[in-house]
């Protein structure tokens, strides 16, 4: 899973396998060791009918229903969006890239623009 955050805008792109754990478990987090501390991103399954956030010790979570991860998990569909909170939140699929990079894309879904 990767975090961009811009302003007020958070984004998580998840590969192939993060998307499965998620269905499979309910949560994902990935974790980035600042050295005493450690930053942690966290996607969970949550109640309700929208994605929310929120930030408590160090831990940037995206709650997200879990018919959408239901839905996401099994069809075509790209990711879902949130625009309500103050906070623009997106979580989407990550797709190979169009341009080259060094980065391991294997897991990634297959780009639609190169089909």
């Amino acid at each position: 899973m990767k975090i961009r955050i811009k302003g007020n805008s958070l984004r998580y792109r998840l590969t192939k396998t993060d998307l499965a754990n998620l269905a499979a478990s309910g949560y994902i987090e990935e974790t980035s060791d600042f050295s005493p501390q450690v930053f942690k991103y966290v996607l969970s399954s949550a109640t309700g009918n929208v994605l929310s956030a929120s930030f408590e010790n160090n831990t940037i979570t995206i709650n997200m229903p879990q018919n959408m991860i239901d839905e996401w998990a099994h069809t075509d569909r790209v990711g879902f969006e949130e625009n309500n909170s103050g906070m623009y939140l997106l979580v989407e699929k990550d797709f190979v890239c169009l341009d080259t990079v060094a980065e391991d894309q294997s897991d990634n879904y297959p780009n639609p623009l190169l089909c």
